[in-house]
């Protein structure tokens, strides 16, 4: 009897199709992954016979043939958090899990060896929706004693979900970065015919070891095709579509360079950027665990503001240039009284930073009434910072300054999360 991740030859009425096997209870089809990676259901009604040419077995990974280092190439550490990069089928269940060790993730690219010594090492095995902001303290640690180890660069494997926001972390943490830390991650899992981690993973090697960057950022594809990985900004950049391979962009800003997945060639797109050089690692690892993001919409309530005159920050993402409810201009929104005076008492004892829903643009908040007000609460104004960023840079300065400091410092662009101006363009993605 033919068992999930078999390979199988499925006998039918029209042709013959061979593949393994996968999991599929709830529908009157077969399932198998043909060799190109996609899977094709075929109906039962019109099979003649299914015979297994492979018993599903696990494959092992001897670890000494990767580990083997090339005395003229530079050192590279791959550190895994978990993710789609680091994933496969699960063929006894058919769901996508983390489930490769570093070592296998390293041995499923051998193209990795030409370019650098990979070291391979586990943090966590977890999905980046899982992260806290204790975890990224526990990320910069490692990155720092990779480079005390002798490491030219280190890629960090993560789940594309908030692999943004953990980018624009350690950019935070790690205050003095003297190489390049690569945040990589995949779409699509590793052992797919459509995945796009080996593509990430290469090209981010390959700038590594080919380019004289220093400092944090992405490396992700640059568009749908395998052709070219974008080198993106690690305060800057947002996840923009949910399953496509160049979900990632640049917001408000350009990314950095562009790398040619088959020739490894690298073209800068920005020409200022931070270089590698023999330097001390500085890292503040400390991140204030109280700190929340508000989103506004209409139809609030005081409720939803009621559990943050609890925490030490908060950031808000307004509406438009930085709006949140609190006029009342009839009985119906007599309510937002109450979510008026909720700011207020958040305010006095929390920094409050305003970003806005808009992802493109900036903060206004001296250019209608409504902002004025807000900023007479005490709420600051959060320029063009993603929200998500302004979140862990605020969790950071909390962790390591005084509030007094936090206030000053969050307005003030630190690592580029902050453009001196925002240019109006036609095409904004």
């Amino acid at each position: 009897m033919p068992k999930p991740g078999d390979r199988v030859k499925i006998s039918t009425i029209d042709e013959v199709l061979e593949g393994i096997l996968m999991p599929n209870e709830e529908t009157d089809t077969v399932v198998i992954k043909l060799d190109n990676g996609y899977n094709v259901g075929i109906d039962k009604k019109k099979i003649k016979k299914i015979d297994v040419i492979e018993e599903y077995k696990m494959i092992k990974v001897k670890e000494e043939k990767i580990l083997k280092k090339n005395p003229k190439l530079p050192n590279i550490t791959i550190l895994h958090t978990g993710g789609t990069i680091a994933s496969k089928v699960d063929y006894k269940t058919g769901g996508v899990v983390a489930r490769f060790s570093p070592v296998e993730l390293v041995a499923m690219f051998p193209e990795l060896k030409k370019i650098a010594n990979i070291e391979s090492k586990l943090i966590a095995n977890m999905w980046s929706d899982d992260l806290r902001v204790e975890h990224f303290g526990v990320i910069a640690k490692a990155v720092k004693e990779e480079y005390s180890n002798g490491a030219a660069g280190v890629i960090i494997g993560m789940g594309t979900d908030n692999i943004a926001v953990g980018a624009a972390a350690l950019a935070f943490i790690i205050e003095k970065c003297p190489i390049p830390v690569l945040f990589v991650g995949a779409q699509r899992s590793s052992d797919r015919g459509s995945s796009d981690a080996g593509t990430n993973l290469i090209c981010a090697a390959s700038f590594i070891a080919k380019s004289d960057f220093a400092g944090v950022a992405l490396c992700m594809h640059a568009s749908s095709a395998d052709t070219k990985c974008v080198i993106l900004p690690a305060c800057k950049t947002r996840k923009l579509h949910t399953s496509r391979r160049d979900a990632f962009k640049p917001v408000n800003d350009t990314a950095i360079a562009e790398v040619d997945y088959k020739t490894g060639k690298i073209m800068f797109i920005k020409k200022d950027y931070p270089k590698k050089k023999e330097d001390e690692m500085i890292i503040k690892p400390k991140m204030e665990t109280k700190v929340g993001l508000i989103k506004i919409s209409i139809n609030m309530y005081p409720e939803q503001f009621e559990p943050y005159k609890k925490f030490k920050g908060v950031v808000i993402e307004g509406t438009g240039l930085g709006h949140t409810p609190g006029d009342v201009i009839d009985d119906i929104t007599k309510v937002h009284a109450k979510i008026k005076k909720l700011l207020k008492d958040i305010t006095e004892k929390s920094v409050v930073v305003m970003t806005s829903t808009c992802l493109f643009g900036r903060v206004g908040m001296n250019v209608y009434s409504k902002g004025r007000d807000l900023q007479a609460l005490g709420i600051i104004s959060g320029e063009d910072m993603l929200p998500e960023t302004a979140l862990v840079k605020l969790s950071w300065l909390l962790g390591n300054y005084s509030v007094k400091e936090a206030k000053e410092l969050i307005a003030k662009n630190l690592r580029g999360e902050i453009s001196d101006r925002t240019e109006v363009k036609e095409k904004f993605i």
